[in-house]
């Protein structure tokens, strides 16, 4: 039994990550991690979760939700900060984790991770594709109702196609190589703010301050809607908006100066989204009532259709058709990343740690692609909405305590950060408990699939993981 404690507590050296991510080459400015940042954050999230979170949860608060959402992610992202300006490594919070705390804990975050972003990638994917239909009905083309969304046998839907097609799509591209895809998602991060920009001008001219009252409607009991339970539920639920902060982090190892890109890009890409998520769900639940938004996966451009503004409309559905597409290539990167580290460190078969001619972890990208377009083909919208801030949050929680581990190695057998987070020892803990209160908020759904998911992972780790590590195995 202590020999097993030791092995799971065996810290991994920072050294074998450095010469192993030597093969990715380090090519991401500030400019490209805002990219990405803000190309996952002002993406499917902001084109559709104002609405629905309004309608099943908070009402007009829907804005306190994502305050409250905001704080926590805030607090998370100082720690990811620190954390990425020493250790800059693929993996993000499997990586430091294994260094500071020990493989098991790196695995167990990451382990989380990995379900988030496979759940991210087939809800980005969902997001796109009501986005596509909704701009394809406009234009008098209506997809049959089999091939339009996930599994649901009373709406006669089977597999959302259009989904599907998505992530193949973001598959070959990557595969093509990532430095004219971060070029791509630069611009597409211009366009995609000017027109939500348009949106609150524009939507802020169709509002009906009757629509805010009242701003928190009372709680109705036995369910997840209204009052402080609701605004919880919502807070929970919008989680999902931050995972770009995760996904900036999962590239360290290309980035050209992380000391300073790295904290530059996660602190900016909070303030800016959530700016924007504030005013868009303000003029979004004003412009109508909340309860129309319900099962409702693209509400901006449904809104703007129903106050006669549909040039305005379509626009904004086009641009979020390309701006959607753009947080999937986020959150596709990431996630292949992290396949990478599993299998660079032995604990997923090696294969996955491979990476091709074009230093591309190709294996692990082609895994990703399978899996998400089995996820996303045949779970309906709403039900991966739902789902996907639980592994977020177990990663916030980690990462959070994670510092105490990391600070008392800095300048020593670390190098010293560049960006350290503020109020330490105090927040750190803070940050951890809010995103814990956040995490109890989650539907018993989310709950129960993440400690289904924790079991697979407990099986593959003591059955296979311990075996094959090069850690252990050194």
């Amino acid at each position: 039994m202590s020999q097993l404690i030791k092995k799971l507590f065996h810290k991994q050296d920072p050294a074998f990550y450095a010469s192993k991510d030597r093969h990715l080459v380090p090519y991401l400015t500030t400019k490209d991690l805002l990219g990405l940042g803000l190309g996952m954050v002002v993406g499917t999230a902001i084109f559709t979760l104002p609405g629905i979170v309004a309608a099943e949860h908070t009402g007009p608060a829907v804005t306190i939700s994502f305050i409250i959402a905001a704080i926590g992610a805030g607090m998370a992202s100082f720690a990811y900060a620190e954390m990425a300006s020493v250790l800059p490594f693929a993996g993000s919070a499997f990586s430091w984790l294994s260094v500071l705390l020990g493989e098991f804990f790196g695995w167990v975050s990451g382990w989380a991770l990995l379900a988030e972003y496979f759940i991210s990638v087939a809800f980005v994917a969902s997001g796109w594709s009501a986005y596509m239909r909704g701009f394809l009905t406009s234009l008098g083309l209506k997809l049959p109702a089999a091939v339009s969304g996930g599994f649901n046998a009373s709406r006669g839907t089977y597999v959302d196609l259009l989904a599907v097609l998505a992530i193949l799509s973001v598959g070959w591209l990557l595969n093509r190589g990532t430095h004219t895809v971060s070029r791509v998602e630069d611009t597409i991060v211009i366009i995609k703010l000017i027109v939500v920009t348009l949106f609150i001008v524009v939507g802020a001219t169709a509002i009906n301050v009757h629509n805010y009252v009242p701003f928190i409607p009372p709680h109705r009991p036995g369910t997840s809607f209204g009052g402080a339970t609701g605004i919880l539920a919502g807070a929970a639920q919008i989680f999902i908006a931050y995972v770009g902060f995760d996904a900036i982090a999962a590239n360290s190892a290309e980035v050209k100066d992380p000391g300073k890109s790295m904290p530059r890009g996660l602190i900016g890409t909070l303030i800016i989204g959530t700016s924007f998520f504030i005013l868009v769900s303000l003029v979004l639940v004003g412009m109508f009532r909340y309860s129309n938004y319900d099962n409702n996966a693209e509400p901006a451009a449904w809104a703007l259709r129903h106050t006669g503004h549909y040039l305005t409309a379509n626009l904004l559905s086009v641009v979020a058709i390309v701006g959607i597409f753009a947080a999937l290539i986020g959150i596709h990167l990431a996630s292949s990343r992290l396949l990478y580290s599993f299998g660079r460190d032995g604990l997923l078969p090696d294969f996955l740690g491979r990476t091709n001619a074009k230093h591309i972890p190709v294996n692990a990208l082609n895994l990703v692609t399978v899996a998400a377009i089995f996820v996303a083909g045949f779970l309906p919208f709403t039900f991966l909405a739902n789902l996907v801030s639980a592994g977020t949050l177990v990663a916030f929680i980690m990462v959070s305590l994670a510092v105490y581990a990391l600070r008392p190695r800095e300048g020593r057998d670390l190098p010293e950060a560049k960006f350290k987070m503020p109020l330490y020892p105090v927040l750190p803990v803070l940050s951890a408990a809010f995103s814990a209160v956040i995490f109890w908020g989650l539907s018993n759904d989310a709950k129960l699939l993440m400690l289904g998911w924790f079991v697979i992972g407990m099986i593959i780790y003591f059955v296979y993981g311990l075996k094959h590590s090069k850690l252990q195995n050194k």
